[in-house]
């Protein structure tokens, strides 16, 4: 199962010469929009993926780590809790505005730039460790989960959509570009790897996450904002955003997103 998510996950790469006559890098996170998601995540913390964390640090207050952090959706709700945040992010640009909320919030807090496990020898181990729509960009699946199952004491929490996260946009590929994307690798996958892995206390839960601050941010975006991005998703030049806007408007922002949070005991794998 490891080696079908590794191969379904590259055959998600862009084809070469669509790559190479984009004008911008279609994969580049914006900043602002994940910081306005950690600012709704803390003003109203909620959900599935908060409760399975918050729970264990309401028991006895502890330290969390945040993989893939962006600006802090997954951890920040929980500094009521916790005793310090440490975020790991491969953008400069996301651990500052993570950096800045946690300042904010009053709670100690540490960033590590780079990508997770490369990094993880610079980590402690934490009470908790979150890691919110993270996994579709991880290769080495079996080598990652187990990394945060060595850096974690109490629990870990993954949350993420059933699908590919950007499978949405398969009808945009084939108009735009007459392509037709994958539609693996699922959540499913990664409870499967984690099974074979032995965790402890094993628990995958499907649910609906009303929340906007936990959503694809379409509910706070123009549409025009929102073709933007699309576009450069796209690898579409500027001047295709009214086109890429036209089709956007006939498919449903992201307000109510299916996610999946996936949540074990650390200490037990076996890889």
């Amino acid at each position: 199962m490891a080696q079908h998510w590794t191969d379904a996950l590259a055959s998600w790469a862009i084809p070469q010469p669509i790559l190479d006559a984009a004008t911008r890098d279609p994969w580049m996170l914006p900043v602002a929009r994940f910081a306005g998601r950690a600012d709704r995540a803390v003003a109203d913390p909620a959900g599935v993926s908060f409760e399975r964390a918050a729970e264990v640090l309401r028991e006895d207050q502890g330290s969390v780590l945040d993989v893939g952090a962006g600006a802090g959706a997954a951890s920040l709700p929980l500094a009521p809790w916790a005793s310090s945040l440490t975020a790991v992010d491969g953008q400069a640009a996301m651990l500052e505005a993570f950096a800045e909320r946690a300042s904010t919030v009053g709670i100690g807090h540490h960033e590590v730039l780079g990508t997770w496990p490369a990094v993880a020898a610079e980590v402690a181990a934490h009470d908790v460790a979150v890691v919110h729509h993270v996994v579709y960009n991880v290769a080495d699946i079996v080598q990652f989960l187990a990394a945060l199952d060595a850096k974690a004491r109490r629990r870990v929490v993954l949350e993420l959509p059933p699908h590919h996260p950007l499978s949405w946009m398969n009808p945009l590929w084939r108009q735009f570009h007459g392509i037709d994307r994958p539609v693996s690798p699922i959540a499913g996958d990664v409870v499967e790897i984690l099974g074979a892995m032995d965790v402890a206390d094993l628990r995958a839960e499907y649910w609906t996450n009303a929340d906007p601050a936990a959503a694809d941010g379409s509910d706070s975006e123009t549409l025009e904002e929102r073709a933007a991005l699309v576009t450069q998703r796209l690898c579409l030049p500027v001047e295709r955003e009214p086109d890429v806007a036209l089709a956007l408007a006939d498919i449903a922002p992201g307000y109510h997103r299916e996610v999946v949070t996936i949540s074990w005991t650390p200490g037990s794998s076996r890889v």
